[in-house]
């Protein structure tokens, strides 16, 4: 009987384990807050190169889509629309996952550099009206693999 019961332990530590993991699949991006539970199929933008071509050259994306730029270390991050042809929400995040601004409709091919202030360690990029009209603003908690999550303030193991 305790060979049974630990069978059944192990096989519960797995299916949380799984299901937390699955919580912060490494392409999507989770958003709570006022505007209630959003989620978003991301591609990852980690390196310098990948950062520097963004969602450029594009001229459509899924509402459900977008782009979470990841820094090192949390930096002064500015943003720019050169030769980006969608029109954009930002959504910054500090190393926690809260957000600390939102950018709405960044202007398609603007050089005008879009100031995310100190302390940025992620960058959402969504469809531009999408933070508005989900309530996306300052304070909303975000969730992702690429957030420490030790440092979390919604961490992937949390239901």
């Amino acid at each position: 009987m305790g060979n049974v019961y630990a069978v059944v332990i192990a096989a519960v530590c797995v299916l949380n384990g799984a299901q937390a993991q699955a919580l912060c699949a490494p392409d999507s991006v989770e958003l709570r807050g006022q505007g209630g539970l959003q989620r978003f199929g991301v591609e990852i933008a980690d390196t310098e190169a990948e950062r520097e071509r963004g969602l450029m050259q594009r001229d459509k994306m899924s509402a459900s889509a977008g782009m979470l730029f990841v820094y090192e270390k949390p930096t002064h991050a500015y943003f720019w629309m050169k030769d980006t042809l969608l029109p954009l929400d930002m959504v910054f995040a500090d190393a926690t996952g809260r957000v600390t601004k939102v950018h709405s409709n960044a202007i398609p091919q603007d050089l005008t550099p879009i100031d995310g202030g100190e302390g940025v360690s992620f960058v959402l990029e969504i469809n531009a009206g999408l933070a508005k009209r989900l309530g996306i603003v300052a304070g909303t908690e975000m969730r992702a693999a690429a957030i420490k999550q030790s440092d979390a303030i919604w961490p992937c193991s949390d239901d």
